[in-house]
């Protein structure tokens, strides 16, 4: 049986009540009541003024590798309240309408039935009315995703990228049905419209390569009522099929074991230690294991020589902030593969920084240093006391480390289980949130079975666990912010939940029928922006603490090498290798 269709009777009919300019956008288009069976409601990204851009996909569009023909259709690029009505009424006709049962078959259509939300909520036609017009200037040059005027254009255009849609149709307003059509398509669909902007979507995805993924064909119709009869009637008879560039490029990426994704990154990251903080030192420890994974002591041998001058005391390696606390995991992490005086000294490296967390007297301190009120420091502190614990076999480090875990706990985990980044403001940063579970994974693996203290860190871990289920993405990724699906999807906390959880399921912590589909989903989509050239796609920059929302949804995605990004996917890519 289908499930009940809540769609508000102005899309139905095609028009859209009129109001003063006063009145809340949310009034005149309310896409968040919109349900169609078959279809998953998300959002793309987020206007100036807070709005979601909401898109609605079909199963076909979580498998890259579907034999379907996979169609987004995107609207109100033109700010008219009829584009958007006549891509929702396709996607009705489509997914609901009996006759659409044999062209269910053969394609599957998404849609991003509104890319101008607030520009089309206030009858502004195709401007935005942040000063930007989402129709134009792709593909975009500004910061993703906080340009000041026109961040619609780079969420839809990064999120194409990724989707990776065989064919994009732009649905605009009209009083005819009429097409403009590539030479490719123009015996199927004639071209009745000459020319669109060379800046417009529909031009620039076919010549240039969103997210660097591929290009992709692209269509435009004006439609004054239905459309999508004879989009499928001419796909049908042209030789268009797909898969697009795009999706080929990701099909590739997919098509990768978690030890090659691993060698791969391995070649781009993990090559110096100028500074003892974490981001190198991450990357550092991901090819020692990558090392013992490969039987290539070729990697230890390296990572030995970028660590020599702090070995041997020619450059000083005293942490002075919470990312040196934890850049000293890497010294943990040779002490464990090394033996004799070599071993002991790494460890005297590793002990300078965990012994920060007691006073003069030897007594442990409340909390580890340099927390500054952040969840961060639940990583940056805990892991390097409970490792140095486990090497020394001295108590009162695993102590100190709870000590550390409790005190950051009570400042920043909210009452939903998810941590908010600092008590400056009760946004989940989803970095915010990696941190806590990475920490926690690494604390609780250095944690004797028997500690008095373990089954309160094992029930805190599984909490946090569970909180973050709730807000993964349908596309397998955790968000920029955690509970907020209009920010982007961001790589690094991505990868640091999944490690976190996969680390559980395989030491027992979570029960794997739950965990493993979650796991199998973040990595899919964690393959996906891990390209061979170690290029990421959607790594948050460096973040501290932040006033309010916006800050946080405007903290710049990086698309290119970035060294934080390579760190943390070496470290989930070798610890599924481990689990293979």
């Amino acid at each position: 049986m289908l499930r009940a269709v809540l769609i508000p009777s102005f899309f139905l009919l095609g028009v859209f009540p009129t109001v003063g300019a006063k009145a809340d956008q949310q009034t005149i288009l309310d896409l968040k009541q919109l349900q169609i069976p078959g279809l998953t409601k998300s959002a793309i990204g987020v206007t100036r003024r807070g709005t979601p851009i909401v898109s609605l996909l079909s199963d076909a569009d979580f498998d890259l590798k579907t034999p379907k023909t996979r169609i987004l259709l995107v609207g109100g690029l033109d700010g008219s309240p009829k584009s958007v009505s006549a891509v929702v009424k396709a996607l009705e006709s489509f997914y609901v309408g009996e006759t659409a049962g044999s062209w269910r078959k053969q394609f599957a259509i998404s849609a991003v039935p509104c890319a101008n939300p607030d520009g089309t909520a206030a009858e502004s036609g195709s401007a935005n009315g942040s000063g930007g017009t989402p129709a134009l200037g792709y593909p975009p040059q500004a910061v993703a995703y906080n340009d000041p005027h026109n961040p619609e254009s780079i969420y839809l255009w990064r999120w194409i990228g990724m989707h990776a849609p065989d064919l994009v149709v732009d649905v605009r307003t009209g009083n005819s049905l009429r097409w403009y059509a590539s030479d490719s398509l123009a015996a199927s669909f004639e071209p009745q419209i000459e020319e669109v902007p060379t800046d417009g979507l529909v031009r620039q995805l076919r010549i240039a390569a969103p997210c660097e993924t591929g290009t992709i064909e692209a269509l435009q119709v004006e439609t004054a009522d239905r459309f999508l009869p004879e989009l499928l009637a001419g796909l049908k008879n042209s030789s268009f099929a797909g898969p697009s560039l795009a999706r080929q490029e990701l099909q590739r990426r997919l098509d990768r074991t978690p030890l090659q994704v691993a060698e791969q990154l391995s070649e781009h990251y993990g090559h110096d230690l100028d500074q003892v903080v974490y981001i190198p030192a991450l990357a550092l420890i991901g090819r020692l294991r990558l090392g013992e994974l490969t039987g290539n002591p070729g990697h230890t041998r390296d990572v030995e020589r970028i660590a020599a001058p702090y070995f041997r005391g020619d450059k000083p390696s005293d942490p002075r902030s919470g990312s040196g606390l934890s850049g000293h995991l890497v010294f943990c992490e040779l002490a464990q593969q090394t033996q004799g005086d070599q071993s002991r000294r790494y460890l005297d490296l590793a002990r300078s920084a965990a012994d920060l967390g007691f006073d003069k007297e030897g007594n442990p301190r409340t909390a580890m240093p340099f927390h500054l009120e952040m969840s961060d420091s639940v990583f940056m502190g805990g892991p390097i006391l409970a490792r140095v614990g486990r090497l020394t076999g001295q108590p009162r480090y695993l102590e100190a480390c709870f000590r550390h875990i409790q005190f950051m706990r009570e400042l920043v985990l909210r009452d939903d289980g998810i941590y908010r980044h600092s008590p400056l403001d009760e946004t989940a940063w989803g970095r915010g949130n990696g941190f806590p579970a990475l920490g926690l994974a690494m604390c609780l693996s250095d944690f004797p079975d028997d500690h008095p203290k373990r089954q309160l860190l094992l029930s805190a871990y599984r909490d946090h666990m569970e909180a973050l289920v709730k807000h993964q993405d349908p596309t397998g990724a955790w968000h920029q912010v955690i509970d907020r699906e209009e920010s982007y999807r961001e790589l690094t906390s991505t990868c640091m939940i999944t490690f976190a959880m996969a680390r559980g399921v395989d030491k027992g912590w979570l029960p794997r029928p739950r965990f493993q589909p979650v796991i199998d989903k973040a990595w899919y989509a964690i393959r996906t922006r891990v390209p061979p050239n170690g290029r990421l796609v959607d790594v948050c920059t460096g973040t501290g603490k932040q006033k309010n929302l916006r800050e946080y949804y405007d903290r710049a995605a990086i698309l290119g090498p970035d060294a934080r990004g390579g760190a943390m996917a070496l470290m989930v890519a070798t610890e599924l290798a481990r689990q293979d």
